[in-house]
């Protein structure tokens, strides 16, 4: 029995080094963007597909992954994903056009989409004790979030010393590791009964992630104006209205829309979609002020997220001691507040304040996302029976990816708007482009009054997106105290109490 455990956990440590890959090479490319523009010959526009192709993929396949794990295989699906991910990574890294290394980013993101739901789904029937669950989740969600911050630390350093192509090949070993402790250590499982894929269902959610993703990715690169956005975005939503019409009527569905109905599922996947706000808005505007401001170089930056890090290790930490005897309500709700607080602290930086105040922002928003991600993660799993965890596991995946998308798209827009209108006199090409063409600019002219005004202006339109995040934190907050019931004994077990069909 004790042997019996220590398997369950090791396979836990192989899936969270699979979540880790990805994780980081969500951000390692980030630091490899002016090498690459070189190297390739990329215009602006193939720098921006290098990020979006895998974002697309990833939001068009994940659905689909989910079902055909829980039809066929999930362990096997995901031992698949693993070793195509590896195969793409290498590609990535050898590629010698922009082309090549788009058409290697889709294939990436297309095996990530199958890894992250099907990592998850397995967890219940690894873990079927509640308490050793929420232990595992804690442990699977901060080994995803770590990867984020970790990434530009990785990238930078390698590409001191190395050429571009190594923050991809940094994946091989990683992949390497966690395709053999998944053959060696992961169960099978599957659903007990047979259904057939609904490629309809297939069909009209991938049409429908697609179109959305890449007309809200649009909207972030040309502005909300821009008519192919927005047909994008229409043709998305009719789509995806297409697919839940459909799943309503068909004998076997992709997702089980009834899901929504049960109040873990639904709640705990509203809190995950809302905590993503706080964690892309502090995120993907501290190492911008970093840079800008501060004067950090892309590694330096990196290092300045670590707080972060350790904010999150001790959250993730705190978190299984005090829900067993606090509750899950207090936990959220503790969570959403110290998120509040961090995003709070970081809309009130200014061009003058340093470091320190930001390192402590940074650690307040970890601790939160300690306290809530595995937290919210556990509400919403403990409704998905072991029949249809991959696809359960895909669609919450899923909404929060379109969630993130749509949310960096929004948030940048607010950014975006407030650093121009406060440029005043400077608001003209290139240096409206954006903080770090400002002052690139402003540096190159030699004009201390110009370079100080291009980053008062990114900190008035920081500050104005965090204080968007901030109440967004806020409102979450109150939605925790009042819709949280924590499970009573009884409704854990009841939820345990089914089991996936093993192999092996």
């Amino acid at each position: 029995m004790k042997a019996q455990g220590v398997r369950r956990w090791l396979a836990l440590g192989a899936l969270a080094v699979a979540m880790l890959t990805i994780s980081l090479d969500v951000t390692v490319l980030t630091v490899a963007l002016p090498t690459l523009a070189v190297d390739l010959h990329a215009d602006t526009s193939a720098l921006q597909w290098f990020s979006s192709a895998y974002t697309l993929a990833l939001a068009a396949f994940m659905l689909p992954a989910g079902a055909l794990g829980d039809r066929y295989g999930r362990k096997k699906f995901l031992l698949a994903s693993l070793l195509l991910f590896g195969v793409a990574a290498v590609v990535c890294a050898l590629s010698t056009t922009s082309g090549e290394l788009i058409a290697a980013r889709v294939v990436l993101g297309a095996a990530a989409a199958a890894m992250i739901p099907l990592s998850m789904a397995v967890i219940p029937a690894l873990f079927p004790d509640q308490q050793d669950r929420q232990r595992a989740l804690n442990i699977w969600i901060t080994s995803t979030a770590i990867g984020m911050p970790l990434g530009p630390v990785v990238g930078g350093w390698l590409l001191q010393h190395f050429w571009w192509g190594s923050a991809f090949l940094l994946n091989v070993p990683l992949v390497i590791v966690g395709a053999i402790a998944v053959a060696l250590l992961v169960p099978e499982s599957r659903s007990a009964g047979t259904f057939r894929i609904d490629l309809p269902g297939v069909a009209l959610s991938t049409a429908g992630m697609l179109g959305l993703t890449y007309g809200f990715i649009r909207c972030g690169q040309a502005g909300w104006g821009n008519g192919a956005a927005w047909a994008a975005i229409v043709a998305g939503v009719l789509a995806l209205g297409a697919f839940l019409w459909w799943q309503r009527r068909t004998a076997h569905p992709l997702i089980d829309v009834a899901l929504f109905s049960a109040p873990g599922f639904r709640w705990g996947t509203v809190y995950l979609v809302l905590v993503n706000f706080a964690m892309f808005g502090l995120f993907f505007t501290m190492p911008q002020y970093f840079q800008a401001v501060l004067g950090a170089d892309t590694l330096g930056s990196g290092l300045r997220l670590l707080p972060l890090i350790a904010g999150l290790a001790l959250g993730s930490r705190v978190v299984d001691r005090l829900e067993p005897k606090a509750g899950l309500r207090i936990v959220l709700t503790t969570g959403f507040a110290l998120l509040a607080g961090g995003v709070g602290m970081g809309a009130l930086i200014t061009v003058d304040s340093g470091y320190g105040f930001a390192a402590i922002s940074l650690v307040l928003l970890g601790i939160g996302m300690g306290f809530v991600m595995p937290s919210a993660m556990n509400l919403a799993m403990g409704d998905l029976t072991p029949e249809r965890a991959g696809s359960g596991s895909a669609l919450l995946q899923a909404l929060r990816q379109a969630a993130g998308t749509i949310g960096v798209a929004v948030l940048g827009t607010v950014l975006s708007t407030r650093y121009r209108s406060d440029l005043g006199d400077l608001n003209h090409q290139p240096i409206a482009d954006g903080v770090n063409a400002g002052v690139a600019v402003a540096r190159k002219l030699g004009d201390p009054a110009a370079l100080h005004q291009v980053q008062t202006a990114f900190i008035g339109g920081m500050s104005a997106m965090l204080w968007v995040c901030t109440a967004i934190c806020v409102a979450a907050m109150m939605l925790a105290a009042v819709f949280t019931r924590s499970r009573t004994r009884v409704e854990e077990s009841g939820a345990d109490a089914g089991q996936s069909v093993h192999v092996g």
